[in-house]
C-alpha cells in the first residue's frame, strides 16, 4: 500500500492545476450547475448553463418552466431538475437575499441538493476541506485499492478523508474526478504509462 504522500505527489504529476470544472460566476450558479450535474455530464452541464446564466436569480425563480426544460433538456431529467431550480431559486431569495449561506443544514434541504453537492460547493465557494465522491472518485478510489468494492459513496469519502490529510481533501477531490474522466475511464483506461500500474492499482474491473 503506497503513502498518502506518495499519491499526492503522483496526482500533483498527473493533475497539477485541478480547478473545478463547472462553469459559473456567482454562488448560486455553482449550486445550480453541481445539482444539474447529476446522471450527465460537465460538459453537457456546461453547455446549458451557459444560456441558463443569462437569466439572474430573480428572472430564474420566476421563469416558465417549459422554457427552463427547454433550455437544460440536454442534461435529462429536465422536469424534475427545472423544478428544483425554480424552488431553490426561490428559497435562495426568500430566506437569504439570493445567496448560498455557509450553512449545510439548510443547503442540503434544498431541492436536488445532497451531501455530496454540498460538499462541492462548500469546497469551492468557502475553502471548507470536503471530499465529495462521484462516480469518477469512485470507481478511482476502488482501482487504486483506497476503498473496497462493495463501498457505498459515504463509506469511499470516509475512508479517503482518513488516507489523506486534510488539507489535501478539495484538491485532491477534484484531481480523482478529472483523472477518473480523462485517464482513468470507465471504458478503453490509459494504463500503459499510469505510475499507478503495478504499485496500487488493481486490474480495472470496476
Amino acid at each position: 500500500m503506497m503513502k498518502s504522500e506518495e499519491v499526492l505527489r503522483i496526482l500533483d504529476i498527473l493533475v497539477p492545476n485541478p480547478k473545478c470544472p463547472l462553469n459559473y460566476k456567482k454562488d448560486y450558479e455553482l449550486l445550480l450547475a453541481v445539482m444539474l450535474s447529476a446522471q450527465t455530464t460537465d460538459d453537457r452541464v456546461n453547455m446549458v448553463t451557459e444560456k441558463l446564466f443569462k437569466y439572474d436569480i430573480a428572472e430564474l425563480a420566476n421563469l416558465k418552466t417549459e422554457v427552463l426544460e427547454n433550455i437544460i433538456k440536454p442534461v435529462g431529467t429536465q422536469k424534475r431538475k427545472s423544478e428544483y431550480i425554480k424552488k431553490i431559486a426561490m428559497k435562495l431569495i426568500e430566506d437569504h437575499k439570493g445567496r448560498v449561506p455557509h450553512d449545510r443544514s439548510y443547503v442540503e434541504s434544498l431541492p436536488g441538493v445532497g451531501h455530496k453537492t454540498c460538499n462541492v460547493v462548500f469546497s469551492e465557494l468557502f475553502e471548507e476541506p470536503n471530499l465529495a465522491v462521484d462516480t469518477h472518485v469512485s470507481r478511482v478510489s476502488k482501482r487504486l485499492s483506497l476503498a473496497a468494492a462493495a463501498d457505498d459513496v459515504l463509506e469511499i469519502e470516509h475512508k479517503l478523508c482518513k488516507f489523506f490529510p486534510e488539507s489535501s481533501w478539495s484538491k485532491v477531490h477534484v484531481q480523482l474526478v478529472l483523472f477518473g474522466r480523462y485517464r482513468c475511464k470507465a471504458k478503453n483506461p490509459l494504463c500503459d504509462d499510469c505510475p499507478f500500474k503495478n504499485r496500487l492499482c488493481k486490474k480495472p474491473l470496476v
